[in-house]
């Protein structure tokens, strides 16, 4: 059977339960009216049949046109309640007209239609309650648990492990649940058939069309899909989205620690279609309490995320710099909101400036410095290498020489999936940076922390911002290859890790690099689709996907690692310490130097040669040449 048919069949059993009911209750009424008035009166049988007829036909149409047959009797409440007793009155109503026309109520005692609507209701109310009573053991909420006006229609895709505890925190809300759950799906369908604390488990994730035909049939809308519990993983993400969007049903996440169980957007990050790691912030914590930390490039996207979380772990001062003034006004305006008892230093600068990296170094004197500052467009910086070069490559080198300067003990430096075989500049530059970085370390008593991961879902210049105005504008929505895949991460994760690399024991004196662990990369094309689906909307159809062409500087591919670099797990789970068996030219540090004066001079050509000297794996194009 269909699963439109099941529920074609399910309305007509309720429906006819019903009619029946309203039969027996009308029978009942009429002949203990006459058993009371001892004995009914000659030819009274042939009324007492033409009302009871009466009453179950105009208890048909009535109920029909309520829409009463659609009730779910396992989910009744008092919406439902409310419809059963508007529906009796409307039959009520249509009942005495038409008994009248027919013979004046000859026969028919009067006060029989009062008993009928009592028994009536009673037969209603008693079939609902038993229903609820075998599901959620609650058979008296059809009269108490009171809808709110506009409470959304929801299937709650949950683990059947899970599905308890997200429904036992919805029902512990004082004021109830926001949201109606009309049922479970659940991956591995095994618990199909049965309920969970009341709500029927309808079949596994790939049954999600079905169940959505058969509530939409049963409801007169399509309900929302709330996603929750194992569901978010990416195994089960793109499933699920697929079909919600060819049914158009609106997807959303549902937070059943919020208040009275939130449903909120789904936001790009939960694309990832992964879970999070949970790590162990004890170690970060003591590190960063007590310390004085400097954040460079404090305003970004990743930076004020560091920044934000070194907040959280008491640290002595937090100092900020950045060369955006708009950034610095706006992570200044948050910390402080967040945080009024930190002690907050905001200082305006750009990393290129010695003299404003010294001055700030020197006033707020660091134990740690987190070095996330960098120019990171790719095809902007094809344009303007020295402008990268002075800035990844230089900026890097001066805090570095300030760190060193004034005793720092820590410095972390942000780097990126782009500095392996890089097929651009500002890859090319990032890695420049980790060798240069790591050559001032020696002799000194810093120890460096360089880590490399990925592109941050939904950080300034990346491609989830530039894919939701495309949508928003009606698409359409434009790929530089389809089959283009890049690492991603969310901004929390990867700033957490990035703190967690640098709780590992470095050397002073000594560089450590490492990479995390982004999972498997992700095309560019299934994260579009996904995210036009979201909206609802199939691609494709509703919005145009169409190919650009690669830009300068952009590969198909990243990589975290190069050939010549071993890879070994740490103590913590998704860092990866890497080490190097690349040797440095014996004339590195003049070429470097040489390459920074060209930048100076802007001799853009010459500067590209001199990269591509330093960093032979990075071969220029010819529009470079």
């Amino acid at each position: 059977m269909s699963p439109r048919d099941e529920a074609r069949r399910a309305m007509a059993l309720t429906l006819g339960f019903d009619t029946l009911a309203a039969a027996a209750a009308m029978a009942i009424a009429v002949g203990s009216r006459w058993i009371a008035t001892d004995g009914a009166p000659p030819d009274a049988w042939q009324s007492g049949v033409v009302a009871t007829l009466t009453f179950s036909l105009v208890a048909l149409t009535a109920f029909y046109m309520m829409r009463v047959h659609r009730q779910v009797w396992r989910h009744a409440g008092w919406g439902d309640a409310v419809k059963i007793v508007q529906g009796v009155c409307i039959a009520t109503l249509m009942f005495l007209p038409i008994m009248f026309l027919w013979n004046r109520l000859v026969g028919f005692p009067r006060s029989a239609i009062f008993i009928a609507d009592a028994l009536w209701l009673g037969f209603l109310f008693l079939g609902r309650m038993i229903a609820l009573g075998r599901s959620t053991q609650r058979p008296f909420q059809i009269f108490l648990s009171r809808a709110r006006p506009g409470a959304p229609a929801a299937v709650l895709i949950a683990k059947a492990t899970e599905a308890p505890i997200i429904l036992r925190r919805l029902n512990e809300k004082n004021d109830g649940a926001k949201v109606r759950i009309l049922g479970l799906l659940e991956p591995d369908s095994v618990e199909l058939g049965r309920a969970i604390r009341g709500v029927p488990v309808m079949g596994g994730i790939e049954d999600l069309g079905k169940v959505l035909d058969v509530l939409s049939l049963r409801y007169g809308k399509t309900p929302l899909v709330a996603v929750a519990g194992v569901a978010q993983d990416r195994l089960y993400m793109t499933q699920i989205l697929e079909e919600a969007a060819n049914h158009k049903a609106e997807v959303m996440t549902l937070d059943a620690a919020g208040e009275g169980g939130a449903m909120l957007p789904i936001r790009p990050a939960d694309l990832l279609r992964r879970r999070e790691r949970v790590l162990d912030s004890r170690p970060v914590a003591d590190l960063v309490e007590g310390a004085n930390i400097l954040v460079t490039g404090g305003g970004g996207t990743i930076g004020s995320e560091l920044a934000r979380q070194c907040a959280r772990m008491n640290p002595a001062s937090l100092t900020i710099l950045d060369a955006s003034e708009y950034n610095l006004y706006e992570v200044d305006l948050a910390l402080r909101s967040e945080f009024p008892n930190i002690r907050i230093n905001i200082e305006l600068g750009d990393v290129r400036d010695d003299v404003r990296i010294g001055r700030v170094t020197s006033m707020c004197s660091p134990d740690i410095v987190i070095h996330a500052a960098a120019l990171k467009h790719v095809p902007l910086m094809e344009n303007n290498v020295c402008e990268a070069i002075l800035t990844n490559v230089g900026g890097a080198m001066k805090v570095a020489k300030a760190a060193i300067q004034n005793d720092t003990r820590k410095l972390v430096f942000v780097s990126t999936d782009k500095a392996v075989n890089p097929d651009n500049v500002m890859g090319a530059t990032k890695r420049l940076a980790e060798i240069a970085v790591a050559r001032q370390a020696e002799a000194s008593s810093l120890a460096v922390s360089m880590v490399r991961f990925g592109n941050v879902l939904g950080s300034s210049g990346s491609v989830v911002p530039l894919f939701e105005r495309q949508i928003a504008a009606g698409g359409p929505v434009t790929l530089t290859h389809p089959d283009v895949t890049r690492y991603f991460m969310t901004v929390e994760e990867a700033s957490a890790l990035v703190l967690q690399s640098a709780t590992n024991n470095g050397t002073p004196g000594t560089a450590s690099l490492y990479v995390l662990d982004m999972g498997e990369p992700v095309k560019i094309k299934a994260l579009a689709e996904a995210m036009i689906r979201l909206k609802g909307l199939v691609p494709g159809r509703d919005i145009e996907i169409r190919t650009t062409g690669l830009r300068p500087g952009e590969k198909m591919h990243e990589m975290l690692t190069y050939n010549h670099e071993d890879v070994n797990a740490t103590a913590v789970e998704g860092i990866y310490k890497v080490a190097s068996r690349q040797r440095l030219a014996n004339d590195f540090d003049e070429k470097l130097e040489e390459l920074l004066e060209l930048a100076r001079q802007r001799e853009r050509n010459a500067a590209i040669q001199m990269l591509s000297h330093l960093v032979p794996e990075y071969k220029p194009k010819r529009a470079h040449a």
